[in-house]
């Protein structure tokens, strides 16, 4: 399993998550934050850091967004040898 960023983080983009990866498997798109599905280890350090609660386990996403786990999948593949955004201080 892996993680998914849902749509409350659409417009925000909170790079705390990033800060807490220790893969860097967190990249910036337009208009939300996208957890690369094949690069996640699946430790979940993100999850408690976002503020908006936009991050959930692929099994827990709830029903109204469970949409963002394929488009989390696909952002990678329409953006091949795109780079994990840089958090805070970095």
């Amino acid at each position: 399993m892996t993680y998914t960023i849902a749509e409350p983080c659409i417009g925000v983009k909170d790079r705390a998550c990033v800060d807490v990866c220790p893969v860097e498997c967190i990249y910036e798109g337009e208009h939300q934050l996208y957890i690369h599905p094949e690069e996640c280890i699946d430790c979940g350090a993100c999850e408690p850091e976002c503020p908006v609660t936009a991050i959930f386990e692929e099994s827990a996403v709830p029903e109204q967004w469970k949409s963002y786990t394929p488009k989390n999948a696909q952002f990678f593949l329409d953006h091949p040898g795109i780079s994990p955004a840089q958090g805070k201080g970095r």
